[in-house]
């Protein structure tokens, strides 16, 4: 066994979203996001075959729900649970900092 910290190995260049998956089985996935200033292409929603429950290890992010008004927001330890098929997007992230992501997937 290998010890890995969730803060090593962040590239000086964060023109893209980095995504490294940490752990992958039949039954769950779970990934380390990198991003800095990147949102999710116009127009398009994350619609997934599995639940995610993601958590804002570092920066600052905020999140649209479909069919909901308000943009979720989520600081340093914050997470939310998001449901299978239900449609989410990236609507921002800090430009200014890294935002590192856990999300699991199951």
């Amino acid at each position: 066994m290998k010890i890995k910290n969730i803060f090593n190995d962040i590239p000086s260049n964060l023109s893209k979203e980095i995504l490294d998956e940490i752990i992958l089985t039949d039954k769950i996935r779970i990934e380390r996001i990198i991003s800095k200033g990147q949102t999710s292409p116009e127009n398009f929603w994350y619609d997934q075959e599995e639940n995610e429950w993601v958590i804002v290890i570092k920066g600052k992010s905020k999140l649209k729900i479909i069919d909901e008004d308000e943009l979720i927001e989520l600081n340093e330890g914050d997470y939310i649970n998001i449901p299978s098929h239900k449609k989410h997007r990236v609507e921002w992230t800090d430009p200014e900092s890294e935002t590192i992501w856990l999300a699991v997937f199951y």
